[in-house]
């Protein structure tokens, strides 16, 4: 009898969408013109596919009366609002590329961004929380007119030295005929790269993850098939536009069947959640699940009537079995998905479908996506037997074009056949079902965040007393898991734990700044040299108290 492999391919009896993002905007639009497309309720803002398709056009127009040209970048820095969806839209129909940058970046990560993805033109909210991007770009570019950025947009009406407003920019948009905007959407193909997302690199610096309309747009159109999504769904998005998770699963996945796209608050904010659900009747809810922990933990929980929920995704991190539960019957998300996937794939490979067993849906991350292809292999490339751990490797439309300006990673990364690599470590079982059970690249999920530990050593490497540092993550009962900084210091030197964390605020991301930090004379290493990472972890969950947290996250 043969052995049966760890291989699948997602078959489908809807086909490929052979369209760019910008004309499948239109002909939904047409399609729905009176249906809500979009709901900003933190701004007071409503929008029908008709009046939408009307501001990004205006959008659109501006942005080529401003110059910018096919191919090139367009950075956007800001919460999740309104005009992050109508940015998103209108360089698609220009052929401009979208560049994500975290709301959560500082100076550093954020200059790195720009230049690596040479971003000409940049778009900003004013602050966000305790960062104020207007400065941050005035301390990076004191003369923004001598800068490499050609023009920085500033969301609301309050104008910035050297900076257009919002209006500013929709303005120059009758310098520009419709007519033009129709050519050059014309010459857009479904091919052409469309968006350059950052994810943390184990080397210590990003890697812009380049993605095509071909890839982001059926990606997120079959999520939503998945959901039997229709356009009378109302989806609430409270997780980042910044992220694959909102803007492709998000944004995408109600624009392609004329659903509606709610952002019930700039950040996430569990109360301003459950307002969103109860008085839009949102059929549907995204989260990761510390998200859906917080939503079901609120004080207020039982005052919110979320009866016309029936689905949505949880993704990010494995969910706990009670949270599972809770989600179906105290939410009435009877039909919530689990998905499964990575920016460099657009993002989702895997997902659960309704009426998933109680048991596949929080032991594994579902079967395999419509016209994808996977494997697990060996650590020499060939394919495991079911059953048997090895590296996921992701093939199909889905998979990037590549890493940005970056051939050698996306050669590390994508091989001669074209299989992404993951570096996670998975498992395959008879139905297909595939439950990730490891790391290879050593990546912390912290509350859906993915945290390379490299990035954040290489920054620690540049404090003046840090002779030698290793980033590990320890098991967290709220987050999944906790970054730790082991600190090896230098001759005759001594520092706290809070100077170590004080070092890192306003440079790197909050999420990438260590909740734990240990001084210790040296690492736990092989007979080879190599640092024993696991041997750290299991030490610190011994010392740290955390074995309950320990047993949470295997169980």
């Amino acid at each position: 009898m043969m052995t049966k492999l760890s291989y699948v391919s997602g078959t489908s009896d809807k086909p490929l969408l052979g369209i760019t993002i910008g004309d499948m905007f239109d002909r939904i639009a047409a399609q729905y013109p009176d249906n809500e497309a979009l709901v900003s309720r933190h701004q007071g803002l409503r929008y029908t596919y008709r009046a939408l398709r009307a501001e990004v056009d205006r959008c659109a127009r501006a942005l080529m009366a401003l110059g910018v040209a096919k191919g090139e970048r367009v950075g956007i820095w800001a919460p999740n609002c309104a005009e992050w969806a109508i940015t998103q839209f209108a360089t698609a129909k220009i052929g401009a590329i979208l560049v994500n940058i975290n709301p959560a970046y500082r100076l550093h990560e954020v200059q790195y961004a720009l230049t690596q993805s040479g971003c000409r033109y940049l778009v900003i909210a004013p602050r966000f929380k305790t960062s104020d991007y207007t400065a941050m770009i005035q301390q990076l570019y004191p003369d923004l007119a001598a800068s490499p950025l050609r023009a920085v947009v500033r969301l609301g009406e309050e104008r910035a030295p050297g900076m257009l407003s919002w209006g500013d920019l929709l303005a120059q948009a009758d310098d520009v005929a419709p007519a033009a905007l129709a050519e050059r959407q014309r010459e857009q193909q479904f091919d052409d790269p469309i968006n350059i997302q950052y994810t943390s690199g184990t080397t210590g610096y990003p890697k812009g993850a380049t993605l095509s309309h071909h890839n982001i747009l059926n990606n997120g159109y079959f999520v939503a098939e998945l959901m039997h999504f229709t356009d009378k769904d109302r989806l609430v998005i409270p997780v980042p536009l910044y992220h694959c998770f909102g803007m492709v699963m998000g944004n995408l996945g109600c624009m392609t069947h004329g659903a509606t796209m709610i952002y019930p608050s700039d950040g996430f904010d569990p109360k301003a959640v459950l307002e969103a659900v109860q008085a839009e009747r949102a059929t549907a809810l995204y989260g990761v699940p510390t998200m859906f922990i917080a939503e079901l933990n609120h004080p207020e929980f039982a005052h919110y009537d979320l009866r016309s929920l029936r689905t949505g995704v949880m993704a990010g991190s494995p969910c706990p079995v009670e949270v599972m539960k809770s989600v179906k019957t105290l939410m009435h998300m009877h039909d919530v998905e689990i998905c499964y996937g990575m920016t460099e794939t657009s993002p989702v490979s895997f997902q659960t479908r309704i009426g998933a067993p109680l048991e596949k849906q929080v032991g594994t991350v579902g079967q395999v996506h419509p016209f994808v292809e996977v494997k697990i292999v060996d650590e020499r490339g060939a394919v495991v037997p079911i059953g048997t751990p090895g590296e996921l490797c992701t093939r199909g439309y889905s998979v990037m074009l590549g890493y940005w300006d970056n051939p050698e990673a996306t050669a590390k990364a994508i091989d001669p056949a074209r299989w992404m690599h993951t570096g996670d470590l998975a498992v395959m079982d008879e139905e297909g079902y595939v439950n990730i059970v490891g790391r290879i690249k050593d990546m912390i999920i912290r509350g859906g965040e993915n945290v390379y530990p490299r990035e954040i050593e290489e920054f620690l490497y540049t404090h003046p007393k840090i002779r030698d540092v290793q980033v590990i993550g320890v098991p967290d009962a709220k987050y999944g898991e906790e970054i730790m900084a082991w600190v090896i210091l230098r001759e005759g030197e001594t520092a706290s734990e809070e100077e170590i964390r004080e070092f890192c605020r306003g440079q790197i991301a909050h999420y990438k700044i260590p909740r734990y930090v240990r001084f210790v004379d040296a690492f736990p290493m092989t007979v080879t040299g190599k640092v024993q990472k696991f041997a750290m972890r299991e030490q610190s969950v011994k010392d740290l108290g955390l074995e309950q947290a320990a047993a949470v996250k295997t169980a």
